[in-house]
């Protein structure tokens, strides 16, 4: 009996020192995922379908957990046109709600200056970037997964 106390005694002592407590087991490993869209395609229902796999992800995998930028460039970044969001408000609302949660919408000025078009032609929520494909590897190279939409 005496050893058996001893025992419960040591382990009790030594239960702390293993990451083992009640309170560590209930702390959540949560992984941030990031993810890149890439959109270069032209045509109302392919970006909707973007915009639905970009909610279907962020569903999946927590919504909190998961960074998002799409990048538009070449035809894709009609879809970040005023004038296409005035033309659609079902996806200016999803657009923007999305925007809302933390995605962030980035055009190509490569294909802005080839299209002549003016930021101020851009919904106000889009963000500009250098060079969509380069936008595109840079998020790669900083551990983001790559989605291309459409086909």
């Amino acid at each position: 009996m005496k050893f058996l106390l001893k025992t419960i005694a040591i382990a009790l002592i030594l239960l702390p020192l293993t990451g083992t407590t009640a309170e560590s087991a209930k702390q959540p490993t949560t992984q941030m995922h990031k993810v890149v869209f890439e959109v270069a395609i032209d045509g109302a229902d392919k970006w909707e379908a973007a915009l639905r796999n970009v909610e279907n992800v962020r569903k999946a995998l927590g919504a909190e957990d998961t960074e998002v930028e799409v990048v538009a460039h070449g035809k894709g970044i009609e879809m970040l046109l005023a004038k296409t969001a005035a033309a659609n408000p079902e996806m200016k609302a999803t657009i923007e709600k999305l925007h809302g949660n933390g995605v962030v919408f980035a055009v190509c000025e490569n294909t802005m200056k080839r299209m002549q078009i003016t930021k101020d032609q851009l919904v106000p929520i889009a963000t500009t970037v250098d060079s969509g494909v380069s936008e595109v590897i840079r998020k790669q190279e900083a551990g983001y997964a790559y989605i291309k939409s459409g086909g």
